[in-house]
This record gives structure tokens, C-alpha cells and sequence, in this order.
């Protein structure tokens, strides 16, 4: 069973939330609460998952973030926005966040998401790729180089690839006909031969070797 706090200003926020995780099989909503209590009922309830705005009234979301990523045993973080275009979603993911969700997100869309988080995979969606990639950029000092890309395998571009697409090593594995451990030590090398050290970082680098875009159509 994946236990899942939801943190958000809004109660209509927090209810729909709820009761589309509450009604999917598997999933257990053990919270429901604004920012100030976000860190106090983690600790209460132990969530495998947090679901946290990014933007609330009473606490800032980024504090929020960290303060959860302190923890002893922290859980898998997943930032809520409003916005495709929010400047804070590279930043949160530079800080520990393990992906973002936009709020409205297809309701059935939204239990895969979690089961995905969960299981280690990062939730990126494709629509504001380019302004993770952005912020991270803009960051300076944090530019990692694409010339890793060509020490890859084959097989290694092609999990890079379907990281991008926020799958976990579980549907990784599915999809490539591939154990688990033979995903997490592709996952592995990934890192090291891109010198890196998350899958977001990964992804970054990706989009800027161009991995991630489709190829051309040949001219008529």
C-alpha cells in the first residue's frame, strides 16, 4: 500500500486530491493539510509520498521541501503548481524534489503518477521540460556537460530516454524486456559516465544533447 500526504492551502485542493488517490487501488491517503502542518503530520504518519504546493499562504513551499528532506527517513517529494511556466520547479527539483505535478492533472492520470514516484521514477512533465532544462541552466555553476552522451551504450540512451519520460526502473524494466537490477545498474552508469547525480540532472543533459527530440521529417 503507497501512503500519500497531500499539502496544499486550498481545501478544494486537498479533498479532490484525496478522494482520486483514496478511490485507486493500492493507494492509502493518510493526510490532508495546509503548509504549517506538512512536516509535523510526515512525521506522524510516515507518507511514502508527499504531494506539496509550491505556492501556499502561510509557508513557503520551498522551506516546506527542505525541512522534509531533512528528515531521517525522508519520503519521495512531488511538488503541486498551478502554472506549466512556474519559475520556482527548477528550483525545487535542484533541492530534493523528486518531480511536479500540475494541478490539473487528468484524474486518471494522477494514480500512475504516484505509483511512479513510489517506485522511484521522476515525475517531469513533458510540457514544461524545456523550463526545468531552463532553470537549471540559469542557475550557473550547475551545467553539466553533454559530451557524457557519447560514452553511452545504445541501451543506456534508450533508459536515459524513458527516464525523461518519468518512468520508473520497474516500467523501464517492463518496457525493455530487463530485470530491475539490470535497469538500476543501467540507471548507475547513466550517472557516472554523465557525471551527475540525479535522474532530473540526467534529464537536463539529455535535452541538451538533443536526445529528447524527435527526429526530423526528410525534406520532399
Amino acid at each position: 500500500m503507497i501512503r500519500v500526504l497531500v499539502v496544499d492551502d486550498e481545501a478544494l485542493i486537498r479533498t479532490g486530491f484525496s478522494r482520486i488517490l483514496d478511490a485507486a487501488d493500492e493507494i492509502e491517503v493518510v493526510g490532508a493539510v495546509p503548509g504549517g502542518d506538512a512536516v509535523r503530520t510526515t512525521q506522524e504518519t510516515r507518507p511514502d509520498v508527499v504531494l506539496l504546493d509550491i505556492r501556499m499562504p502561510d509557508v513557503d513551499g520551498l522551506t516546506v521541501l527542505a525541512d522534509l528532506c531533512r528528515l531521517r527517513e525522508p519520503p519521495v517529494v512531488a511538488m503541486l503548481t498551478t502554472f506549466d511556466m512556474d519559475e520556482y520547479v527548477a528550483t525545487a527539483l535542484r533541492r530534493g524534489a523528486a518531480g511536479f505535478l500540475l494541478k490539473d492533472t487528468d484524474p486518471e492520470e494522477l494514480p500512475f503518477l504516484v505509483r511512479s514516484l513510489a517506485d522511484g521514477g521522476t515525475v517531469l512533465s513533458s510540457k514544461v521540460t524545456r523550463t526545468v532544462v531552463d532553470g537549471y541552466l540559469e542557475a550557473g555553476g550547475q551545467r553539466p556537460s553533454v559530451r557524457g552522451v557519447e560514452r553511452l551504450t545504445d541501451r543506456e540512451r534508450t533508459v536515459l530516454v524513458l527516464i525523461a519520460e518519468g518512468l520508473s526502473n520497474a516500467h523501464i524494466a517492463e518496457r525493455m524486456h530487463l530485470s530491475t537490477g539490470t535497469v538500476k545498474d543501467h540507471v548507475s552508469a547513466i550517472l557516472t559516465k554523465l557525471e551527475v547525480g540525479s535522474r532530473v540532472q540526467a534529464v537536463v543533459v539529455a535535452e541538451r544533447a538533443g536526445l529528447l527530440r524527435p527526429p526530423r521529417e526528410p525534406e520532399p
